[in-house]
């Protein structure tokens, strides 16, 4: 009998991604105590304001006047106190710079169930073509859109985040395809590398995409996710402006989440941009969905940023800003002389680390010390006790197949300091030290 048919998106999806594969491999048999984990994009669970949390479900239970209908069914939408709050944290906490009469004149939207729930509502909404984005990559994402059908064109950034110049250039080798691009997507923060969208370059990010639309002549949606603004713990960095300050054709959407600032499991994501004919068509998606994402949470996420906000940013951000200080000493400490460079460390969780020589694949001897599959007794130990072991995400993930950076992602990995604590984190290290000797004998 034939098995059940798929779609093109779940035949494409039957097969899971490499990095899946990898981190499914290594989390079934997880030793807490043991093993360390530096590949997964967790917060800290010291960061998540538990108390909270806690209050603000029995203040939201308490109040059914002003939290009317926790819970019930919501609107697609969002509910308005949500929405108004985050309005005012917008205005009050944020690092984008966004003034009231310019929140007004666009539309915020709570997604069905976090800032990703946002993304498969954009690949689903908008027509498959071309998706501009960074190189490395937020991988997750680019492998989902490549599974539903989009084909990514992977710019390289520099210091400053995606290379104007680069992208440019590479529009323009897409000859009769460039009528084909869908929209553009890029993390402010980059997932991996942690580099910083400079306020310059995404002025003139707004800029290419305007004269973009202009030569198409219909509007390209740029997508900006802020997911790791709030995590900008390195007082050094420039204020941060908002995209919808100086967007003139309407052409700008900016993704924010409460998961890194408040608790993932909240699942509180949201988009603020211009409204339009995709804003209403994003609100019908998650109708579809789920009617609406869980109303209690959004309204435990509003009392939480009425009342608790800029003390919980600041806990926060202090609390990465210390882990980030003290992975920098270890890194230099234990690899500095085999690497040639690395970013991150002023917002976000994560280092992207570039070696010299050393490979950090799946196959490397780097990444089979590190897992304890060498088949060498002397470093994986006993079969049923194996020695710590340290996982990452290496490189050859990070970087688009197809693009320019395949063979530097090979001497690549994201290490997230994020999770683990700090003791965790630096023997870690040591024994990414460790791996790195090895790898050269």
């Amino acid at each position: 009998m034939e098995e059940i048919r798929l779609s093109e998106y779940g035949s494409a999806s039957v097969e899971p991604s490499p990095v899946n594969t990898m981190t499914a491999a290594f989390a079934s048999d997880f030793r807490d105590g043991i093993d360390i984990n530096l590949g997964v994009g967790y917060v800290n669970e010291k960061t998540i304001p538990r108390k909270l949390i806690e209050k603000s479900l029995h203040n939201v239970l308490a109040d059914n006047k002003k939290f009317r209908g926790s819970l019930n069914y919501g609107g697609p939408k969002g509910t308005a106190n949500l929405i108004n709050s985050i309005k005012n944290f917008l205005i009050q906490n944020s690092v984008s710079g966004l003034t009231a009469p310019v929140i007004d004149k666009n539309e915020i939207i709570i997604a069905p169930s976090g800032a990703t729930s946002l993304l498969d509502g954009i690949a689903h909404i908008l027509p498959k073509g071309v998706v501009i984005t960074t190189d490395p990559i937020y991988y997750i994402y680019s492998n989902s859109l490549e599974r539903i059908g989009f084909k990514i064109l992977a710019v390289p950034e520099d210091r400053d985040g995606i290379n104007i110049d680069l992208l440019t250039q590479a529009v323009e080798r897409l000859g009769e395809e460039k009528k084909n691009i869908s929209f553009v997507y890029v993390v402010t923060i980059n997932n991996p590398t942690c580099t910083i969208l400079s306020n310059e370059r995404q002025r003139h990010l707004v800029e290419f995409v305007s004269r973009l639309s202009n030569s198409l002549g219909r509007k390209v949606p740029l997508f900006l996710d802020k997911a790791y603004e709030d995590l900008i713990h390195d007082e050094s960095i420039p204020k941060r402006e908002s995209a919808l300050l100086y967007d003139k054709e309407g052409i700008a959407f900016e993704l924010y989440t409460l998961s890194k600032i408040i608790a993932p499991a909240l699942r509180i994501g949201y988009m603020a941009g211009p409204a339009c004919e995709f804003t209403t068509a994003m609100i019908q998606r998650t109708s579809d969905m789920c009617f609406s994402a869980p109303v209690i949470c959004q309204e435990m996420a509003s009392f939480i940023l009425d009342n608790y906000a800029a003390e919980q940013i600041k806990n926060v951000r202090q609390g990465y800003h210390q882990k980030a200080l003290q992975t920098k000493k270890y890194l230099d400490e234990y690899l500095g002389e085999f690497l040639s460079e690395y970013t991150g460390g002023q917002a976000g969780f994560y280092y992207y680390l570039t070696f010299k020589q050393i490979e950090t694949g799946e196959n490397s001897k780097f990444f089979k010390f590190l897992t304890r599959t060498t088949g060498r007794p002397d470093i994986d130990g006993p079969t049923d006790n194996k020695n710590t072991r340290v996982i990452y995400i290496p490189g050859q993930f990070c970087v688009h197949s197809k693009g320019s950076l395949t063979e530097l992602g090979k001497r690549q990995l994201r290490l997230s300091y994020g999770f683990e604590e700090l003791d965790n984190i630096r023997k870690a290290v040591q024994l990414m030290k460790e791996a790195a000797i090895f790898s050269l004998h």
